[in-house]
């Protein structure tokens, strides 16, 4: 058993460092490629401290961008192996606790009634309203008798999501023109996020991070049940707070910084589980590496499909979640985490 487990380990480690190369790689793409290419000798040089004025300009340009990528990735993979970690359900995605939809509602009510105009004020109000929301789920799951369960607060999710996001389509309707400034962050794009919109974000990453890894071990006990669980001496309720803060921080940060992207939390951990089997701390690590490679490489593909024009990273994503799922929801042994 113990070789096994070291093994185990050995597979996870190379496989992480493996992740990490190729985030290195999407990390330079993302910095080179765009309406005006640079060369990856010219990237090199500015990292350095040299290249021309027009190359430390584009790149100049292209670093924050290629910074909010990778925040938005690590969050969303880290809170989709925890909500699919605690529903105990495969197929659920950050979404799942209404995240997007109050993220995007408090911004529609900015936008409609404060006149809010730039992405730098619709972050704090993104993260508010991500917060409250999920906030709102966890209490009516909880509320009645039984506490909590995975099944309730889906449905509070679920419930809660539509009736906001149908609302913030009112809005949006009912005042195109004061809407304009919200069309690029309502699809999920990275376009002009500088570091006055990064820099805030980092902490509360860093802080749904740290909740995250103390999570891990509890969320291996409740992966078999509430009863084991607590037979276990695992403390349920607490790991139920904790999830929520986290996901609450992760998902809501990322919102707040790109709008709603689809389906990252949804694939990532799913891939970490093929690859590093079920321990929700490979699974956490794996889904933390892989993000955001998968959300460069899909703005990079956004830059250049209809260039020099753009498509949202949101959009992209869409294109290549949507065919996962069908495939994930026709799998057998889609039912299970396992």
């Amino acid at each position: 058993m113990t070789g096994v487990a070291v093994d185990r380990s050995s597979r996870v480690a190379i496989g992480v460092c493996g992740l990490i190369a190729a985030l290195i790689v999407a990390v330079g793409l993302s910095l080179m490629v765009g309406s005006n290419p640079v060369s990856a000798s010219s990237v090199f040089d500015v990292v350095t401290g040299g290249g021309t004025s027009e190359a430390q300009y584009v790149v100049g340009l292209r670093v924050p961008r290629t910074v909010a990528g990778v925040l938005v990735g690590v969050a969303l993979g880290a809170a989709g192996a925890l909500i699919q970690a605690f529903t105990r359900n495969p197929l659920a995605d950050p979404g799942i606790l209404g995240v997007n939809a109050g993220a995007a509602f408090a911004v529609a009510l900015g936008v409609a009634f404060l006149g809010l105009q730039s992405i730098g004020q619709f972050v704090w109000l993104a993260f508010v309203g991500a917060l409250v929301v999920t906030v709102g789920v966890y209490l009516i799951g909880t509320a009645g008798r039984g506490g909590a369960d995975p099944i309730r607060l889906t449905l509070a999710g679920v419930a809660l999501g539509a009736v906001f996001a149908g609302v913030t389509t009112g809005l949006t309707l009912s005042d195109p023109d004061a809407f304009d400034h919200m069309r690029s962050w309502n699809a999920g794009s990275l376009l002009e996020r500088g570091f006055d919109v990064v820099v805030p974000a980092i902490p509360f990453i860093a802080a749904g991070l740290v909740v995250a890894v103390f999570l891990t071990p509890g969320l291996n006990a409740v992966a078999l049940g509430e009863d084991v669980a607590r037979a276990q001496g695992a403390n349920v309720g607490a790991i139920r707070t904790g999830t929520i803060v986290a996901v609450t921080l992760l998902a809501g940060t990322a919102t707040a910084i790109a709008g709603p992207i689809s389906f990252i939390g949804l694939m990532v951990p799913h891939v970490a589980r093929w690859a590093f089997g079920v321990d929700q701390r490979a699974v956490l690590a794996g889904s933390v590496a892989l993000a955001p490679v998968i959300v460069l490489v899909s703005d990079v593909v956004g830059r250049l499909l209809i260039a020099p024009a753009e498509i949202p990273v949101g959009i992209v994503t869409a294109f290549v979640g949507a065919p996962v799922l069908i495939v994930l929801a026709r799998r057998r042994k889609a039912s299970t985490l396992a």
